[in-house]
């Protein structure tokens, strides 16, 4: 920014910057913010991934206090919040909140055999399979 003294009042008068000046600052911030969107939004997968295991975790750990009250995984996961059998050894409900969806909007897959069970979300794409970001999570 260049400054003009004006030896007739004692004023400094300041130049704007340049059109120049401005275009080479946007430029510039273009490029920054090209470079550090696609971090930002391959940090939001990843933290809906996590999310999601974190709930898968917490989802796992009702089934297995539910089986070790009831002595057999429930049939569905609305089993964890109400006693549909009407077992007496049910000490529940095991989730203090309805079952959650996935971070993508989801129902989770929940198979029981009743000795053992698969939980799985199908991911940001909600169908069987997938790969890279669209693969299943879960436990089988």
């Amino acid at each position: 920014m260049a400054y003009q003294r004006s030896y007739g009042h004692g004023f400094h008068t300041c130049k704007g910057f340049t059109l120049i000046e401005i275009l080479v600052v946007m430029a510039i911030i273009g490029m920054l913010a090209v470079m550090v969107a696609p971090n930002i939004f391959n940090q939001q997968a990843g933290a809906q991934r996590d999310a999601a295991l974190s709930q898968i975790a917490a989802l796992e750990a009702a089934l297995d206090t539910h089986r070790l009250d009831v002595g057999v995984y429930p049939d569905s996961l609305e089993g964890l919040r109400e006693n549909s059998d009407g077992r007496a050894s049910w000490n529940g409900p095991y989730l203090r909140r309805e079952v959650p969806l996935d971070p993508w909007g989801f129902e989770y897959v929940y198979e029981s055999s009743g000795r053992g069970f698969t939980l799985l979300s199908y991911g940001p794409d909600g169908e069987v399979g997938g790969e890279g970001d669209d693969a299943d999570i879960g436990l089988q």
